[in-house]
Order: C-alpha cells, then sequence, then structure tokens
C-alpha cells in the first residue's frame, strides 16, 4: 500500500473542481513556472538550485534530472531524491493525486544510485530503493526494493538477487 494520506472536503465536493480550497494559486503558480522553466534548462546544476531553492526539495549530490522531467507541481517539497540518480527524460514524478471524492497526497523517496528510464511516472507515496533499476515506460504504482529491476504496466519487479 501505498504511504498517502487521504483528504476529503466538506459536503463531498469534488476536490479538483475546488482546487483552491486544498493548495494555494499562488503556491502552485510559482511551482509552475519554476517546473515550466527548469524543465527545459539544459544545466544540471541550475535545475537542481531551482528545484532546492524554490520548490523545496530535497536532492543529493550528483543527481541529474533529464529534458523535460515534471516534479510534482502542488506538493514538490514532498520528493526527496537520493545521490548519484538520475531521473529519465519527460518522466513525472506525482506527490498527490485527485480523485472524485479525495485527494491524497504522500511523499516520494528515491535512493542513491537509482537509474530511472524515460516516460516514467512515479505516484505518490512511493519508495525506491538504492541502486534500483527502472524501466523506460514504467508506472511506478508501489514500492522498488533496493538493487531491484523494475519495468512494465503493470509493473513487474524482478530483486536484486535475481537480476543478470
Amino acid at each position: 500500500m501505498r504511504r498517502t494520506k487521504r483528504y476529503t472536503l466538506k459536503g463531498g465536493a469534488n476536490p479538483l473542481f475546488h482546487i483552491y480550497q486544498t493548495v494555494s494559486f499562488w503556491k502552485t503558480f510559482k511551482n509552475t513556472a519554476v517546473i515550466e522553466v527548469s524543465r527545459f534548462v539544459p544545466f544540471v546544476r541550475v535545475k537542481n538550485a531551482l528545484y532546492r531553492r524554490l520548490l523545496g526539495m530535497k536532492i543529493g549530490a550528483g543527481t541529474a534530472f533529464a529534458y523535460k522531467v515534471v516534479p510534482d507541481i502542488m506538493f514538490p517539497e514532498q520528493i526527496m531524491v537520493g545521490r548519484n540518480t538520475i531521473i529519465g527524460y519527460n518522466t513525472t514524478i506525482l506527490a498527490h493525486e485527485y480523485l472524485t471524492d479525495e485527494y491524497r497526497i504522500g511523499p516520494v523517496v528515491i535512493g542513491d544510485n537509482v537509474m530511472i528510464g524515460a516516460n516514467c511516472t512515479i505516484l505518490p507515496g512511493i519508495e525506491i530503493g538504492d541502486g534500483a533499476i527502472v524501466s523506460a515506460m514504467t508506472l511506478v504504482n508501489k514500492d522498488v526494493p533496493p538493487g531491484a529491476f523494475a519495468g512494465g504496466n503493470p509493473m513487474i519487479i524482478k530483486p536484486a538477487s535475481a537480476k543478470g
């Protein structure tokens, strides 16, 4: 089970329709601007500095976000990425999800020396362990243990002992 906190609005209102009751418009506006600019910044250190200072993300040394990666726009401070990790092209990292009757927020923790391929989607409340590899176009909907290989939709996990 993913580690998310569940919230409902009074009267069972659709949370996405009433989005600015759950997150500030100005926070969302600022985060959107920072993320859109950062998606096209070709310098990894500059991109990491923008994410750390302006979005509150925790990013380890030597980590690289590829071109067009999209961290969570509403709750980027819930994203933690370890050292020497690569997040592949056009990957989306979500720390929230809106449903018709509730919304959920959960931290995303990505370990050290992790390789995440292109076009992945990482859902809220997920932990990807140190040394794990996630293949391109994977929907990461459950935790990936350290050293494991994960891929596909639905995601299949090959434990570290079975790699090779």
